[in-house]
């Protein structure tokens, strides 16, 4: 029986995308409405409450479209999501997940809105845990930022993400591919390899794939190498006494302690009001002597200048 593999399809030409995901349509349910109630729960900080109540409509009414409900409950400090009866996409409930998890790291919510399009993904990266010292965390933390915002730009050009930079968390918003890249870029800078290394390898890979003969090669010889170098930081001086010292067989005296140092001066013997007493009489000194001190700078200002 001859192959039928290689036969000529004159529908299948080159300029359909294969890979591109259909809008998933209420006609495309053929199940019906769901059985059972899906929801999910998500706490916010106190410092949102007042821009989420004053934009939770713009909120309701995106998530109206998905045929998902809605609910900010003020007392709680939760946003909550949940399927009805008419929901039709079992995508769409965890869309509304993702976009309250947005709203609660501080995401603008006509940024966060765009969560709801296919083809759209997020990433929460928890830095807080990477680095111990506080000093070092808010450095690194402030690379990825850059200079006047300077490195976060480039990073979100380079992979068509939206990246916030919030606290102990970074969130992202984007492609897929987008999103892997980044999540590696944040990670290696918290383990001390700064970014601008990233950037450069993107920057390349982004030239190297607009030329089609080299799409299917290894693009490696391409991208830079760069050695982990240990520099080894100046360690001070130790300042060490080279003179001859006498040997003596004898180990040195130990040193006398507070009781020793008591009993020497007679202060152990004396009773409680004695050693009361004494300190009081030691303040007054003191204070005394202090008395005197800011006398004579007193009257500095009149003594007499010499002619």
């Amino acid at each position: 029986m001859p192959s039928t593999h290689n036969v000529d399809k004159p529908w299948d030409t080159d300029d359909i995308d294969k890979w591109k995901i259909e809008e998933f349509k209420p006609e495309d349910a053929k199940c019906g409405p769901f059985q059972a109630e899906s929801d999910f729960q998500v706490k916010f900080p106190k410092y949102r409450e007042t821009y989420l109540r004053e934009a939770w409509p713009l909120v309701t009414r995106s998530l109206e479209k998905k045929q998902i409900a809605c609910q900010l409950d003020l007392i709680e400090g939760t946003m909550t999501v949940k399927t009805t009866r008419k929901t039709y996409d079992p995508a769409a409930i965890l869309q509304g997940r993702d976009l309250i998890r947005l709203l609660a790291r501080s995401v603008p919510v006509p940024q966060a809105i765009k969560i709801l399009e296919d083809g759209m993904g997020m990433d929460i990266i928890k830095i807080n845990g990477m680095v111990r010292n506080r000093k070092k965390f808010a450095k690194r933390r402030q690379r990825i930022l850059g200079p006047n915002g300077s490195t976060l730009k480039a990073l979100e050009l380079l992979t068509g993400c939206y990246i916030l930079v919030q606290g102990n968390t970074v969130a992202c918003m984007g492609g897929y591919k987008g999103l892997k890249e980044l999540r590696r870029v944040i990670e290696d800078c918290m383990k001390n390899i700064h970014p601008i290394y990233h950037i450069k390898e993107l920057m390349i890979k982004r030239e190297l794939a607009k030329d089609p003969e080299l799409a299917h090669e290894d693009w490696s010889r391409f991208l830079p190498q760069f050695k982990k170098r240990n520099v080894q930081r100046k360690k001070p001086a130790k300042i060490t006494d080279k003179s001859k010292k006498v040997y003596t067989p004898f180990p040195p005296a130990p040193e006398k302690s507070k009781v020793d140092l008591q009993i020497e001066s007679g202060e152990y013997f004396l009773t409680k009001q004695a050693k009361e007493r004494a300190a009081r009489e030691e303040r007054e000194e003191k204070r005394k002597e202090k008395q005197k001190k800011k006398q004579k700078e007193r009257e500095k200002d009149f003594i007499p200048c010499v002619e």
